[in-house]
């Protein structure tokens, strides 16, 4: 690995960790870049999953005022995160991903869609206590085995989908996505340092700035307006969707 790459490595890591904390798809930025520099798609996959989880905890410190009411919530929910997340690496490791690949777009499509009309969608969907229960376990684990899988765009479905089912505010959502996306990322570290093709010198160039963009990237998105914040996130969902098609298409 020679400097060019290093230097482009950092950039695409700050750049991530802006982006995962601000609207998630941030791993869309250095997995292509881990490609770039070389590696193979499996060992990207799972080196970039290895790298940004850092970015992702330190997210949680820049939102961490967001979510002092909602402790009773992270405990009934990050189990399932992190049962959903070991589900997510076994399915990596043990089958091919070309199906999943082709599924993807769709389903991120389809995320920042449910945010653009969340709304019409709530009155739809509405918030009985069990029925919301029940909903919030279910996008918790289904999107926590996809985080596991793969991960790009794990941020943008999971704030469209919790936006359905919890009253909360968008920032404070975000709060949430950022912790549940950091319980996924360790558990794909723990998983993967053991199990996986980690190409740890990428890693250590890669997750100091994915540190550093997720502080600054929570830091701005606790300042944004929740309309600026949603409209942001739906670009950031549509943008990755096409691309993430384009990508599986070609």
């Amino acid at each position: 690995m020679d400097a060019a790459h290093i230097v482009l490595l950092v950039a695409a890591g700050f750049g991530a960790g802006v982006v995962n904390a601000v609207a998630g798809g941030g791993s869309l930025i250095t997995f292509p870049t881990l490609l770039a520099v070389g590696l193979p798609p499996v060992a990207a996959n799972v080196t970039n999953s290895v790298a940004v989880c850092p970015g992702y905890v330190s997210s949680v410190v820049g939102s961490r005022a967001d979510l002092g009411r909602q402790r009773a919530l992270l405990v009934r929910v990050v189990p399932t995160a992190v049962v959903g997340g070991v589900a997510g690496c076994v399915l990596l490791l043990a089958t091919p991903a070309r199906a999943f690949e082709l599924v993807v777009p769709f389903l991120v499509l389809a995320a920042a869609g449910a945010l653009a009309f969340q709304e019409r969608l709530r009155a739809l969907v509405g918030h009985g206590r069990v029925h919301g229960a029940a909903a919030l376990q279910t996008i918790v684990f289904v999107g926590s085995v996809y985080g596991g899988y793969f991960g790009a765009a794990l941020g943008v479905m999971l704030v469209a989908a919790l936006a359905l089912v919890l009253t909360e505010t968008l920032n404070r959502v975000n709060a949430l996505k950022n912790v549940l996306s950091a319980v996924v990322g360790v558990v794909t570290v723990l998983v993967f340092a053991v199990f996986g093709p980690v190409n740890w010198v990428a890693v250590a160039v890669l997750a100091p700035a994915t540190v550093v963009g997720g502080y600054v990237g929570a830091r701005v998105a606790r300042r944004l307006p929740a309309r600026v914040l949603r409209a942001l996130i739906v670009t950031f969902g549509t943008t990755i969707g096409l691309l993430l098609l384009w990508r599986a298409l070609t």
